[in-house]
């Protein structure tokens, strides 16, 4: 069976526009997704991003341009300047850690709630109440929530070294076990298309 690591931040507005077509390829494909949330930001200073308020102001503007339109083509909501953004990532990536190890419920779901939280319902996805009601809805135990800490921070540590390892410099970032490399919601067409063998 083929396998993908899917490297993001749950910060990450283009992480949100994926949706659940990752998990729609996976199931297609019959392919396993590891979910690797990850600190999006040392990610940046170790591979040469910059953290979106020191980007030049041209490519703040397109910013601006570009994730709106690819919400409207995704028939997805999208506030572009959320009250609770950028928040600590922390807590709902260790959330998404802990439920991925316990299992028994939706994981592209909970991923899914908690990017939409941020990014279109107005909720600050570092708050306790926030991250176990998406765990709640998502089939889990709300509890992971506050166990697992320790063990969360570990793997999310643990996440951004290997992400440096493996090439990754942005979120969402799809690598295949074939060794192929995806960066982008706009490039998941591209993984569908490696997985049937046609690219």
């Amino acid at each position: 069976m083929a396998h993908i690591d899917y490297y993001f931040s749950t910060l990450s507005p283009y992480a949100y526009l994926v949706g659940d077509r990752l998990d729609e390829i996976a199931k297609r494909h019959a392919v396993s997704i590891t979910y690797k949330p990850f600190d999006i930001i040392s990610g940046f200073t170790r591979t040469g991003g910059v953290p979106v308020p020191e980007r030049h102001p041209s490519r703040v503007d397109y910013r601006a341009q570009e994730l709106p339109r690819q919400a409207r083509k995704l028939g997805i909501k999208l506030n572009m300047k959320p009250a609770h953004w950028p928040t600590n990532a922390a807590p709902s990536s260790y959330a998404i850690i802990a439920a991925q190890n316990a299992g028994g419920g939706d994981l592209a779901a909970l991923v899914d709630a908690l990017h939409a939280a941020c990014w279109a319902e107005e909720k600050n996805i570092a708050e306790d109440a926030v991250i176990k009601d998406c765990l709640q809805r998502a089939g889990f135990d709300p509890a992971l929530a506050d166990r697992g800490l320790l063990a969360g921070a570990e793997t999310y540590a643990s996440n951004l070294e290997q992400a440096v390892a493996d090439g990754v410099f942005g979120s969402p970032f799809f690598i295949v076990d074939s060794g192929q490399k995806f960066w982008g919601q706009d490039r998941l067409d591209d993984l569908d298309a490696h997985l049937a063998g046609d690219l």
